[in-house]
């Protein structure tokens, strides 16, 4: 395919760019770090994530059935928060990149939660939940779970390390089978197993290139690495 970028700083304003771009996929696929990078490329804002303003994040990586509620309740407020500032702008008009999407919200919970806080946390996701704008493109970053185990360790964030590997592994099905099924918004789904989106400037280049010709329907980004 020719390539629609020679270069990633070059000046962008005669593609038609997404206006918002939501990268999501399990823990330790790197999404934030390319929704970083993206809106770099892109001159975006970015909306991300907060894990380290949750006080119960690092209880729930050591003891996950006693922290699993509090630790969603958290996390889903903070989501909640960052949506409704948007609706209260303009948000047709700022172009933005976000490391999470609302809609996926629930899986952490089917995962994590029993029946009876499942059902509170239906109840207060149902009663919170805003309209949130669609994206134009989300991004699905996929990996093996004895991929994202090595990524884990290898950035070294201390909470993270007492990860369950299970847990890690039912959450990793639990995406698949969700993105299986999403139609929402245009979808490209990328196998992150091989390809090195950080330092490989080769591989994060051919990425935008492919991105940038989605408009519609669903996707499947399969690379070679380079080195």
């Amino acid at each position: 395919m020719e390539s629609l970028i020679n270069d990633i700083s070059l000046d962008l304003s005669a593609v038609e760019l997404p206006r918002f771009i939501a990268v999501e996929g399990p823990i330790g696929v790197g999404k934030t770090t390319l929704a970083k990078r993206l809106a770099h490329t892109f001159n975006y804002d970015t909306l991300l994530e907060q894990a380290e303003e949750n006080p119960f994040l690092e209880k729930f990586y050591t003891d996950r059935r006693s922290a699993a509620l509090p630790t969603q309740l958290f996390f889903l407020f903070q989501r909640v928060k960052q949506l409704q500032s948007l609706r209260q702008g303009d948000i047709f008009q700022p172009v933005r990149i976000a490391d999470f999407l609302i809609d996926k919200d629930p899986l952490f919970a089917q995962v994590t939660l029993d029946e009876d806080e499942l059902r509170l946390y239906h109840t207060v996701y149902e009663q919170l939940m805003v309209d949130a704008p669609r994206p134009d493109l989300v991004i699905y970053l996929q990996a093996p779970t004895d991929v994202l185990l090595e990524r884990i360790e290898r950035r070294g964030n201390r909470m993270e390390q007492h990860i369950d590997p299970n847990y890690l592994r039912v959450l990793n099905d639990t995406y698949t089978q969700y993105f299986y099924y999403y139609d929402r918004a245009p979808l490209l789904i990328v196998n992150a197993t091989e390809i090195d989106l950080v330092d490989n400037e080769a591989d994060y280049h051919n990425l935008v290139n492919y991105l940038l010709t989605i408009k519609t329907g669903r996707h499947y980004y399969n690379p070679s690495p380079h080195v």
